[in-house]
């Protein structure tokens, strides 16, 4: 009984030994492995919360990427965008208008076709993309109506005042100083001049995106799936791009959401 005893007090001395050296170590007491379902639980947490943006690279330069967008089909949602900036800017037959980050091309192209008095300055950064936009160009025989310009469209070095009408598609989330953006379309922008911004909303939660990806892009390749995800949470919130607006003095503008993952700002500048 007495040697039973004595190896009870050692054994629970040595684990109070041992604990005492683990709490030393580590500055924390030993944790019991977490369940599988305690798991399935944090990830379902993490899923559901908030999340902030992670900012992508602004110039699109990877080939691969670049011929993977252009590839896609985005004729409906393009033309559904040049149908709105027609509807904005009323019946003029002629505009000086500039596309800020034109992307492949596309919209000033489908731009064009239906308003051949119109002449658009292409503005893109990406390399990648001009060489795909220049053959869209071509190949359309749009040349005459669209001027693609090289330069980053936070600081485009194009005339100010000089447009009547200022739009893009799709390149807000790819800046992150958006200060510099605003302030350069004000600088282009004539008196009284039309403005249509379009972008996507980053979804609330990481869940949230995913379903967007699903529903969007489900039969895409990868390289198109990871992109649009990546550019979702790349994306600003409407409370953001409203505050964007406010400290750029172009809260005169409107911004409304327009589909379940864009969102608009568009209106006249004074």
């Amino acid at each position: 009984m007495t040697s039973l005893f004595v190896g009870v007090l050692i054994s629970r001395g040595l684990r109070s030994h041992l604990s005492s050296f683990a709490r030393e170590k580590t500055g924390r007491r030993w944790q019991a492995k977490p369940t599988r379902s305690t798991r399935v639980a944090q990830g379902f947490t993490r899923m559901s919360e908030p999340i902030p943006r992670r900012g992508e690279p602004e110039v699109m330069d990877d080939l691969a990427e670049a011929q993977a967008y252009a590839a896609a089909d985005f004729a409906d949602v393009n033309e559904a965008f040049v149908a709105r900036l027609l509807e904005l800017a009323g019946p003029p037959a002629k505009a000086r208008a500039v596309d800020l980050g034109t992307g492949p091309g596309d919209i000033p192209i489908r731009l064009v076709r239906a308003r051949p008095g119109w002449h658009v300055t292409a503005v893109e950064a990406s390399q990648a993309m001009l060489n795909l936009a220049r053959q869209a160009i071509d190949a359309a025989d749009a040349a005459e109506g669209v001027e693609l310009v090289e330069a980053d469209a936070k600081a485009t070095g194009l005339p100010g005042g000089a447009f009547d009408v200022v739009f893009s598609n799709s390149i807000l989330h790819h800046i992150t100083q958006t200060e510099k953006f605003w302030s350069e379309l004000k600088r282009l922008a004539a008196p009284g001049a039309v403005v249509l911004i379009r972008d996507l909303v980053r979804p609330r939660t990481a869940a949230q995106a995913d379903a967007v990806v699903r529903q969007y892009a489900g039969g895409e390749s990868d390289l198109l799936r990871e992109e649009f995800h990546r550019s979702l949470l790349s994306a600003y919130s409407v409370e953001e791009v409203r505050s964007q607006l406010a400290r750029a003095g172009l809260d005169t503008l409107a911004l409304a959401m327009v589909t379940d993952r864009h969102l608009d700002v568009f209106g006249r500048l004074p």
